[in-house]
């Protein structure tokens, strides 16, 4: 979906259809149906926005009045606000089968199917992707559990390098071992960029890049254009390296996964002992589910392709707000 788009807007704000309605004529009801969406002729940006205070604890109890909007440094007026809990996700999981994640592919599919299970509610749908030497979507759009867990049992190992122990060892000729950035712009470009709602993407990852044929810049910039936020699960096997660790390219990739996280609002989450991965998922369910949706129209409405900077803050200078950092002004597309 393009930043700048037809948005769809309850009574409240940003109520969606099921994806099974999105292709139907909308039916205005008086009083207004909360199920039924309103077509409103105005170019919105959305913005999905959590908030937390200086211990890292997310804030759910804000109003409009305590947001501020910058563009490009002007203010913008707030015009649609929630703080709803329950809107609709579409979530796009994408799970690293590289061969240094060989020991974690079943922690990370019993995890996977476990928050799939608790996560997605009646408007709620997901896809899975798996990525290695290639990208290959493993279940399409669907709001099933069983479907997706059917899914996660197809995950294998995909590594087109051999080396010391169980895990790859990156030779000097760059092999396509592990195309993260590849896997993030297929979801992106390809599966979210026309969809509506709440959009976001759930990577699996040691955030190690190896032969993706796009660069991490043009991954983050897909995403900004899909209105996606990467939300990003650093998970890494030091084992898998031979013991070798960061020498072979073992972990190290938390810097990239915070850089398309935090350009698109999402947030890096670490799986280590005190924090495993089922806790990780549920601090993740925790969040996507404690978000502000903040709509405005842009006083600049030129639709030139630029890129426009985002700032998002609140009036309390203890509390950190977690936004996008921008958006293109994309021109509508012809559907």
């Amino acid at each position: 979906m393009r930043p700048l788009l037809l948005f769809a807007v309850s009574a409240a704000l940003l109520a969606q259809p099921s994806k099974q309605s999105k292709t139907q004529p909308p039916q205005p009801t008086t009083p207004v149906d909360q199920d039924q969406p309103i077509r409103v002729d105005v170019d919105v940006v959305s913005i999905l926005a959590s908030v937390r205070d200086k211990k890292g604890t997310l804030i759910p109890n804000l109003e409009k009045n305590d947001f501020t909007v910058l563009e490009d440094g002007k203010s913008q007026e707030i015009k649609y606000f929630t703080r709803e809990t329950d809107l609709p996700l579409t979530i796009g999981l994408l799970v690293d089968v590289s061969g240094s994640q060989r020991n974690l592919i079943d922690i990370e599919r019993n995890a996977a199917s476990q928050f799939f299970t608790q996560v997605l509610r009646k408007k709620d749908e997901a896809f899975l992707i798996q990525f290695g030497e290639e990208s290959e979507l493993l279940q399409d759009y669907t709001s099933s559990t069983r479907l997706l867990t059917a899914g996660l049992n197809q995950l294998r190992v995909s590594s087109g390098v051999g080396g010391i122990g169980p895990g790859p060892v990156p030779t000097a000729g760059g092999p396509r071992g592990t195309v993260l950035y590849d896997a993030i712009f297929l979801a992106a470009n390809d599966k979210l960029r026309t969809e509506v709602g709440r959009k976001v993407i759930v990577v699996i990852t040691d955030g190690v890049d190896q032969g993706s044929r796009l660069t991490l810049n043009q991954a983050v910039e897909a995403a900004q254009k899909a209105d996606a936020v990467i939300y990003s699960i650093d998970y890494s096997d030091p084992s898998a390296y031979g013991g070798y660790g960061m020498v072979f390219g073992g972990g190290g990739g938390e810097g990239y996964l915070r850089k398309m996280s935090d350009e698109t609002g999402g947030h890096v989450f670490k799986v280590d002992r005190k924090h495993p991965l089922d806790d990780v998922f549920k601090q993740l369910q925790e969040e996507m589910r404690t978000q502000y949706a903040i709509g405005y129209t842009p006083q600049n409405d030129t639709k030139d392709g630029s890129y426009r900077k985002l700032d998002i803050k609140t009036g309390n200078k203890d509390l950190k707000v977690q936004a996008r950092k921008g958006y293109y002004a994309v021109k509508p597309e012809i559907r």
